[in-house]
Formats: structure tokens, C-alpha cells, sequence
């Protein structure tokens, strides 16, 4: 198979990643790998070093995730830091198990959490299912309040086209 072919063949993707990024020019990400910089490379390109943090078996003894370079034109369209994500972004998370929030909510202890999946353990699902029963539900968003309830959670036009949102450990 040729290279023209390869490229004919490649389908198109879009896609979200959790990464850490570090400002790094192509020759200073190929010295801290110990590489050499292909003749047809400009080590002085600016990019950043990009260490995967949602997957993929670690390729470098002092990164806990795969590591590669990126371009920093390519990188700065496609990550964006945690404190300045869109709700596009934040859904991301969710369905990745993380809790989200918007920076300016009043309220200590606020945020959204993903309720994947349904399991009956009280009444009055237990006296109609077995317990431990995974219900077949749809997946929806919960929010925990200032005051610690948990609520289902609708967005408003305002939080969907926010780009404060941000991951809450």
C-alpha cells in the first residue's frame, strides 16, 4: 500500500482528550526522549511536550501517561486550559466521570455529576425489582447544591454557551 493510498483511505475523526501540556520546541522534546532530530525536522519549531491523561500505556519512565510533541498552531486549536471550557467541553468530562461546575457559581460545594446508571438498592423500586438491579434507564445530569441535595439538573442558555466551566476535584 503506497502513501497516496493510505491517505485516500483515512476517515475523518473529531475528538476530546484530557492532556497536560508543556511549552517544548521539537529539538527539546527530541533530546528529552534521547531521539535524534530527522534531517527533514526544524528542532526550533514551537510546540509542547503532551502527556495523555485518559488512556494509553505509558511510554516514558517519568510520565504516568503516553507522551508525544505537538505542534503548538495544532495544539492551541485543540486543548484549551480546564478554566475556560464550554459546556460542549464540561459534557465531555461528565461522560468521562468527572464533576463539573461554572467558575462564577454562588454556592460552596456546587456541581454537576453524570448519573449513568440506575441501581435499585431502597424502596420503592425494591419492593419491583430484585436488589442490585441495573435499570434500564437514560443517562442524565444531577447537581449537588450549596446546601448538599441532589438535584436533577436542566441547563439554561446561559450555561450553555458559558466558557467558564471548569473540572471540580
Amino acid at each position: 500500500m503506497t502513501q497516496q493510498n493510505i491517505s485516500e483511505l483515512m476517515q475523518t475523526y473529531i475528538g476530546t482528550k484530557l492532556v497536560k501540556l508543556f511549552p517544548m520546541t521539537r529539538g527539546e522534546y527530541n533530546d528529552y526522549r534521547g531521539w535524534a532530530i530527522p534531517e527533514d525536522e526544524c528542532g526550533s519549531d514551537l510546540g509542547y511536550l503532551v502527556e495523555y491523561l485518559d488512556g494509553g500505556k505509558p511510554n516514558h519512565p517519568k510520565h504516568p501517561g503516553y507522551i508525544s510533541w505537538s505542534p503548538k498552531e495544532q495544539a492551541d486549536r485543540a486543548y484549551k486550559p480546564l478554566s475556560s471550557m464550554t459546556f460542549g467541553d464540561a459534557l465531555v468530562a461528565l461522560k468521562v466521570g468527572k464533576k463539573v461546575a461554572r467558575s462564577n457559581w454562588t454556592g460552596k460545594g456546587r456541581f454537576l455529576f453524570l448519573i449513568p446508571v440506575l441501581t435499585v438498592d431502597r424502596p420503592p423500586l425494591l419492593g419491583i425489582y430484585p436488589e442490585g438491579a441495573e435499570l434500564n434507564h437514560h443517562a442524565y445530569i444531577a447537581m449537588r447544591t450549596a446546601d448538599n441535595k441532589i438535584v436533577p439538573w436542566l441547563c439554561s442558555q446561559t450555561d450553555a454557551l458559558a466558557e467558564d466551566w471548569v473540572i471540580v476535584d
